[in-house]
C-alpha cells in the first residue's frame, strides 16, 4: 500500500516518478503523449504546421507542441526537488537552474516555474497581482497555465488550490490544502546591508545577522521606529533570516503558524525557499521597538471596510479614493459587508494577520503571534 503524500506536498515527488521518455519500452517510446498528458518531441513532430493557417487554427486545444504545463519533464522534477528541500529546511534558500521562460526574468518567471512544475489536471489556478486578478501579467500566466496545463482558472481565492501572487497575501484565510506560489525578485533580505551574496552566505551558515540588527537601530535612532514598509525581514523557525518577498507589514503576520505552504521562488536569481505550515515567522523587532503594521485613516470607498490592506487609486475624474487592495474580496464584501475572513472554514475566528475590529485595531502593532494591539505606530 501506497502512502498518500500531503496536499501541499509537490506533485512527482514520490520515489518512483520517472521521467517521459526514459527507460521505458519500446512501444511507451513510441506514444506521442507523455504519462502527464503532454506530447512527446514525437508527437510535436508529428505535428508540425504545413503553413501560416495551421499557425492560426485555434480549433485544437492550444497545447500542440507544448510538453504538459509548459515545462519539460527533467525541470519540473528539479523544481519539485528543490521545493522539497526547501520545505525540509524553512527559510534557507535552495539553488536551482532557471529556465527560459516566454517573458523577461524580474516579471515572476520564478514563480511561474514554482506554479507549473506543481500543477496537475485538477488543480484550480488564481494569480494575483499587487492584488488584482484582472492585470495584462495575471491574466496572461492564468491563460498560459490554462492552455499548456488545462486547469480550472478563477478569481476566488477559496476556490484555488494553487495561488501564484506578485507582492500580496490573499485577505481571506488559506487552508491546509493550498499553496501559496509568491513571485521574488530579489531572495536575500542582507543584501540590504551588504551586496556581498558570497559574505551574505557566509553570515546565513553561521547565523550571524549583526549586521541587520545594527541597521534596524540606526534605523529607529533616525526615523523614532522601525522604517521598513516592503521586504521586512522575518526570522524562520528560529534560524533563518528571510525576505518575504515585497509584500506590505500587513501580511506579514499571515506567514506565522499558517495552514498552507508558502513557496518563494525567484527565476532571476535562481533560488526556491518555502515556509511550510504552521511554522514560527518572526518579525524582527526590538523589545521596546515593536512591529507594526500600516494604519488606514478611511475604509474602504467600495465595500466599506476597516480590516483590510488598502490603496489610494484615482478615477477618470481625477478623484482619489482609498479602496481594498484585495479586489476580489472587495467584491465579496460589496455584496456582503459583514463577511469575515474565515467565512469558508468549518471553524471561526481563526487569526490571521491584524485584528479585524476597526480602523483602532487595524492599525495597531502586531506582536509574533500575529495579535494586533490597539496602539499604532506614526504614518508612513
Amino acid at each position: 500500500m501506497i502512502e498518500e503524500l500531503p496536499r501541499w506536498a509537490p506533485k512527482g515527488a514520490s520515489s518512483d516518478d520517472t521521467a517521459c521518455g526514459t527507460d521505458t519500452d519500446a512501444d511507451e517510446q513510441d506514444e506521442d503523449l507523455c504519462s502527464d498528458g503532454g506530447p512527446t518531441a514525437a508527437g510535436a513532430a508529428a505535428a508540425d504546421p504545413d503553413s501560416v493557417d495551421d499557425l492560426l487554427d485555434t480549433e485544437d486545444s492550444g497545447m500542440t507542441g507544448y510538453n504538459y504545463a509548459y515545462l519539460d519533464e527533467h525541470t519540473k522534477r528539479e523544481v519539485r526537488r528543490a521545493t522539497l528541500s526547501a520545505i525540509a529546511i524553512p527559510g534557507h534558500q535552495v539553488p536551482y537552474a532557471s529556465r527560459a521562460m516566454p517573458l523577461a526574468r524580474g516579471w515572476g518567471t520564478g514563480g511561474i516555474q514554482a506554479s507549473m512544475s506543481l500543477l496537475g489536471p485538477e488543480d484550480t489556478f488564481k494569480v494575483i497581482d499587487q492584488g488584482s486578478d484582472e492585470s495584462v501579467n495575471a491574466a496572461n500566466i492564468r491563460r498560459l497555465a490554462k492552455t499548456t496545463a488545462d486547469v480550472d482558472g478563477t478569481t476566488d481565492t477559496t476556490k484555488a488550490s494553487i495561488i501564484q501572487t506578485r507582492h500580496r497575501i490573499p485577505e481571506e484565510v488559506l487552508d491546509d490544502d493550498q499553496i501559496l506560489v509568491l513571485q521574488v525578485p530579489i531572495t536575500d533580505p542582507l543584501r540590504r546591508v551588504d551586496p556581498s551574496d558570497d559574505a551574505n552566505r557566509r553570515r546565513h551558515a553561521h547565523k550571524d545577522y549583526a549586521k541587520m540588527w545594527v541597521a534596524l537601530y540606526e534605523n529607529v535612532v533616525e526615523w523614532g521606529e522601525i522604517n521598513v514598509g516592503s521586504r521586512y525581514p522575518v526570522m524562520v523557525a528560529g534560524r533563518y533570516l528571510m525576505d518575504p518577498s515585497p509584500i506590505p507589514r500587513w501580511d506579514v503576520p499571515k506567514l506565522h503558524d499558517a495552514d498552507n505552504l508558502y513557496v518563494f521562488a525567484a527565476g532571476r536569481e535562481a533560488r526556491i525557499y518555502a515556509v511550510p505550515p504552521h511554522t514560527d515567522v518572526e518579525p524582527l523587532a526590538f523589545a521596546d521597538k515593536s512591529f507594526q503594521v500600516e494604519r488606514f485613516d478611511e475604509p474602504c470607498a467600495h465595500c466599506g471596510s476597516e480590516d483590510t490592506y488598502r490603496t489610494e487609486i484615482e478615477t477618470d475624474d481625477g478623484d482619489r479614493l482609498v479602496v481594498c487592495n484585495d479586489t476580489s474580496f472587495c467584491e465579496k464584501r460589496e455584496a456582503d459587508p459583514d463577511l469575515a475572513k474565515d467565512h469558508h472554514l468549518d471553524c471561526e475566528g481563526v487569526t490571521w494577520g491584524p485584528a479585524t475590529g476597526g480602523v483602532e485595531a487595524a492599525s495597531g502593532h502586531v506582536d509574533a503571534d500575529g495579535v494586533a494591539g490597539v496602539e499604532g505606530g506614526d504614518d508612513q
